[in-house]
């Protein structure tokens, strides 16, 4: 059968985080996906955990790498794009553990002309480390009473975990948050991601997922906020190959689609194909 909606995770040498993730896509509810890893050039420990995975998984997992060559993310999920065999794409990070009905809510919510803006709950690192297989397969770490129990601190943002229904659609609607492009929770349909060329190849960390976001946007694609609804739980995690250049860079390119009203960008999927 073929999938109906294909989920493209990237990773980068983060083998223990990637484990409870692939974990949590053994949860789900909505058992028709394929799970694509974007690899950009992780090792081989990497490599093993997903040949191990593909043996045991009930979906199809397709690993798509390309060699270490600095961050080149964009690039990785550009070619996880070819590869997807659905119409409908879900972008998601090696990071994000998802809740059992997160890819429900996608399928659920989904519209033509539209791509759906969702969030992350994130974690303590000390959290991020205790979560266990079992505790994934629990649903523990969905669950705010174990949450605090392990020592996470009240706030109100932890309502972001603990809505649910009619509750998490009212925050949806009431959020003062933009439904942007998020790149650790986003999905929308494959025709307009390849209408836009993908993402664009020259942006490197900061923004490099929200000017996708922004292109289609221009294009006259809008928006719907699934916050509160499509729940995954974002691991902690250092980010040693983040630059201020990287920043600069990203924004001048983001400046230059918002003010030219970009609906393409010339450094996307067809480039990568020639």
């Amino acid at each position: 059968m073929k999938p109906e909606i294909s989920v493209i995770v990237s990773t980068y040498n983060s083998p223990a985080w990637l484990e409870k993730v692939i974990v949590g896509y053994q949860q789900q509810l909505f058992k028709n996906f394929e799970l694509i890893i974007a690899d950009d050039g992780s090792s081989s420990e990497t490599v093993d955990l997903i040949e191990k995975y593909k043996e045991v998984a009930f979906f199809e997992i397709i690993h798509v790498w390309h060699e270490d060559k600095g961050f080149r993310k964009t690039e990785i999920l550009n070619k996880a794009i070819l590869k997807a065999s659905a119409a409908y794409l879900l972008f998601t990070d090696g990071d994000c553990i998802p809740r059992n009905d997160f890819l429900e809510v996608h399928v659920e919510e989904r519209e033509q002309g539209c791509f759906l803006s969702g969030g992350y709950f994130k974690l303590p690192m000390n959290i991020s480390q205790l979560i266990s297989v079992e505790d994934i397969i629990a649903q523990h770490c969905f669950d705010i009473s174990w949450l605090l129990e392990q020592g996470l601190k009240t706030s109100i943002k932890n309502l972001k975990i603990s809505s649910k229904g009619k509750r998490a659609q009212l925050l949806n609607r009431i959020t003062p948050t933009k439904p942007t492009w998020n790149g650790h929770n986003a999905s929308g349909w494959k025709k307009d991601i390849l209408a836009a060329n993908g993402f664009d190849m020259r942006m490197q960390y900061g923004g490099e997922d929200r000017e996708l976001g922004e292109r289609l946007f221009n294009r006259g694609v809008v928006s719907k906020q699934i916050r509160y609804s499509a729940i995954c739980v974002h691991l902690d995690h250092k980010r040693g190959y983040v630059k201020p250049e990287m920043i600069e860079k990203n924004k001048a390119i983001r400046k230059e689609t918002k003010d030219k009203k970009l609906q393409v960008t010339t450094f996307g999927i067809e480039q990568l194909e020639a």
